[in-house]
């Protein structure tokens, strides 16, 4: 009851609350958060950070959902408190993602997806699927998920206007963080997903970002 409890909690505070993070944004105390960007720059990179925030929304559920799963005992397996505390510990890291998101989405006078509620809903569907599997598919989905989302940015990166040193500085920052997360999986034991379930993974990912972009 305390861990659905706490799950209701997490959806809540990601839907509803302005995110706290307990890292310091990585922007640089010399870059401009406001730099002299043109109206086609400044909506480019508000749709990018917006998109970004709707992976963190869905990076909190996942999470959530997963370390859920696994304190819910399966027939014959004890619930597994390890697990569950390794992945609210980067469920953590990713609350600082959506706070940095969600600030740069306000200094850029953009807005978050009107989808937030419906990503997290699905994500979190997802993850208490992958979770209720098993232990090492459940740290497989983690990995594969995270090298994803390292490759999104990366795409970011590129895309970003050049004066938009602010945005690129946290889409730096968290893709060091999600290729650490899927290391961390990895050596918890992941279990590689096969190739149609990685496929159809990456096709979610990208139905979600075109979304994302627009709304």
């Amino acid at each position: 009851m305390d861990a659905l409890l706490n799950a209701a909690d997490s959806a809540l505070r990601t839907l509803f609350v302005t995110p706290r993070a307990s890292r310091a944004c990585p922007t640089l105390p010399e870059h401009d958060h406001q730099p002299n960007l043109s109206d086609t720059d400044r909506q480019l990179s508000g749709s990018l950070m917006r998109v970004n925030h709707v992976g963190e929304v869905c990076a909190q559920a996942l999470y959530t959902a997963q370390a859920l799963a696994a304190r819910w005992p399966r027939a014959g397996r004890p619930a597994n408190e390890a697990l569950a505390r390794q992945l609210e510990a980067a469920g953590r890291e990713e609350t600082d993602h959506l706070a940095w998101t969600q600030a740069r989405l306000e200094e850029l006078g953009a807005r978050p997806s009107l989808l937030n509620p419906l990503w997290y809903a699905g994500a979190f569907g997802i993850g208490l699927v992958a979770g209720r599997i098993g232990p090492g598919v459940s740290l497989g989905f983690v990995v594969e998920t995270e090298r994803q989302v390292e490759a999104h940015l990366a795409g970011h990166m590129e895309r970003l206007p050049a004066g938009d040193d602010a945005s690129r500085a946290i889409v730096a920052q968290m893709k060091d963080d999600e290729a650490r997360h899927a290391r961390d999986a990895q050596q918890a034991g992941a279990t590689e997903l096969p190739a149609p379930v990685r496929v159809l993974m990456r096709a979610s990912a990208k139905v979600m970002t075109t979304v994302a972009h627009r709304i």
